[in-house]
């Protein structure tokens, strides 16, 4: 097994790619942060690389504690077959965090990047101190198998105007989440070297798969977790709808649901700041009574 040590990187934009191995494969991630302090681990959303994680969430988790951003196998730069089930992915996260020498961990996985951090809240719970869950929902959620259905069109009509699909997909129609999507994709564009590889059409087909796997699957014993969880979304999401998110937070114990107004699929992206002050506060000390829901 390989162990890597750190030097604080100054910003998202110079974090170098770096390379780790686990389960016999090669996993391209990039490291923010001071090495003191709980890590947090990124899990991306569905054909996405390192490049799409957010530069203002990353860098204002990487103020106080270090931060990991995990290619999946077989995206961006890392190696081998993208898996065609969550399951697989959860084992590559997994064998991936140990692979770092990471022994307890607080996780954040946004859409697939949230099936992921499900499974591993099951299959590796005492790896996971504190998860937040976004833009997600549970094995066998509602609409969750229809994504292809409705996500095709919109990418087709991103590929005619020439907007990254986001613009369509993760937000609202109305000016205010259009805004924000414009901004996002200024931010996902301010790293210029040392950029990760592109998804390819094969990759992206197979998470695709995988997806729908996860939703027509049998539902997960929920209750069972007892990790704390914060479960975030907006309030319209198309992609995986909002209705999942206030599912996961009623059967997950304890936990706690955030919905954004006026937002959609990447609400923690349209209120990235709202979004990172409350990641803090949860991760920092989460609240004992749980079952709190509140949208902002």
């Amino acid at each position: 097994m390989i162990m890597a040590t750190f030097t604080q990187n100054a910003d998202w934009k110079t974090a170098r790619t770096r390379h780790i191995e686990a389960a016999s494969m090669r996993f391209a991630y990039r490291r923010l942060g001071p090495d003191v302090g709980v890590p947090v681990v990124l899990l991306n959303h569905w054909g996405a690389n390192l490049d799409n994680f957010d530069p203002r969430i990353v860098e204002g988790l990487a103020t106080d504690r270090p931060v990991h951003a995990l290619d999946y196998r077989g995206i961006g730069a890392s190696g081998g077959t993208a898996p065609l089930s969550v399951a697989g992915m959860a084992s590559d996260t997994i064998a991936t965090i140990r692979a770092l020498g990471l022994k307890s961990v607080d996780l954040i996985g946004f859409s697939l990047g949230g099936f992921v951090g499900q499974q591993i809240l099951f299959d590796a719970p005492d790896l996971v101190r504190r998860a937040i869950l976004a833009g997600t929902g549970p094995a066998g959620g509602t609409g969750i198998e229809r994504i292809e259905r409705v996500s095709w069109p919109l990418i087709i009509k991103g590929m005619l105007t020439f907007r990254d699909p986001k613009f369509y997909l993760f937000f609202t129609s109305s000016s205010k989440s259009r805004q924000a999507a414009e901004a996002l994709l200024v931010r996902l564009k301010e790293r210029t070297r040392d950029r990760d590889k592109a998804v390819s059409v094969k990759a992206f087909l197979r998470q695709l798969k995988a997806i729908k796997a996860w939703g027509l699957q049998a539902q997960q014993p929920l209750n069972t977790i007892s990790t704390p969880v914060l479960v975030v979304n907006g309030d319209h999401d198309i992609m995986v709808p909002s209705e999942n998110s206030s599912d996961l937070a009623r059967r997950i114990p304890g936990a706690e649901l955030v919905l954004y107004s006026d937002a959609g699929h990447g609400g923690i992206f349209q209120y990235h700041d709202t979004f990172l002050a409350k990641a803090k506060t949860i991760l920092t000390a989460y609240p004992k009574a749980g079952g709190v829901r509140t949208t902002e």
